[in-house]
């Protein structure tokens, strides 16, 4: 079975770095997850007036207000078919800040969109359209676009007045023999609003089972 990132890159998927194509091409039938562990160079936020975004957002683990430098940092990819019978990747990021705070995702290939979709947060309430690209050094770049909210049998777009964009960028260092990653969430009217920027290895597990503390509280079928 092909990954999810697979299918949304095509044939760009083999220009990735070797490193990069192995931590992006399993799937659930291969039994494996890819367990990060590292140090985020500094996690910023934006001006005052986006303490509110970060806050709200950290109620469901989507964002949160700490900032900090050469904070631990772990990240959890577990490949798993979701109730509904989707191919899910679980994006569970975890830094050692101040507090513990959690910022969990789930990806998913939308056959309707034809991309992936980024559910945000604990109950998937945030559904998010990425845009996937390969940059000149065979990394992996993210781009979300539009946004849509599901609490119970309500969904709406969601204005990006009230929301950020994502850019990611994900590479392999050759020399440090690691992964970097920057990531930088800013919205059109307010400017920046949260981002982080550091390394990490990996470590290949075999799956059994999914742990539960990996498992969203809720799952979302609309994309």
């Amino acid at each position: 079975m092909s990954s999810i990132y697979q299918r949304a890159l095509g044939a760009d998927f083999h220009r990735l770095h070797p490193q990069i194509q192995r931590r992006f091409g399993f799937s659930s039938s291969d039994r494996v997850a890819a367990i990060g562990s590292g140090v985020m160079d500094e996690i910023w936020k934006g001006r005052l007036y986006t303490e509110p975004f970060l806050r709200v957002g950290s109620w469901r683990r989507i964002m949160f207000p700490e900032t900090g430098r050469k904070i631990p940092f772990t990240i959890e990819n577990y490949a798993f078919v979701d109730q509904f019978g989707r191919e899910t990747v679980s994006w569970i990021r975890t830094f050692e800040s101040r507090r513990t705070r959690r910022f969990d995702a789930y990806m998913v290939y939308s056959d309707a969109r034809r991309r992936i979709i980024d559910y945000l947060g604990s109950h998937e309430h945030l559904a998010v359209d990425i845009d996937l690209s390969v940059d000149e050094a065979g990394g992996l770049r993210l781009r979300s676009g539009a946004q849509r909210l599901y609490e119970g049998v309500i969904g709406f777009s969601f204005p990006m007045l009230f929301s950020g964009i994502a850019n990611v960028r994900e590479w392999y260092d050759d020399d440090a023999q690691r992964f970097r990653i920057v990531v930088s969430v800013h919205n059109r009217v307010w400017g920046p609003l949260f981002g982080y920027s550091g390394s990490f290895t990996v470590e290949w597990r075999q799956v059994t089972e999914v742990p539960g503390h990996i498992l969203p509280k809720r799952q979302e079928r609309r994309d």
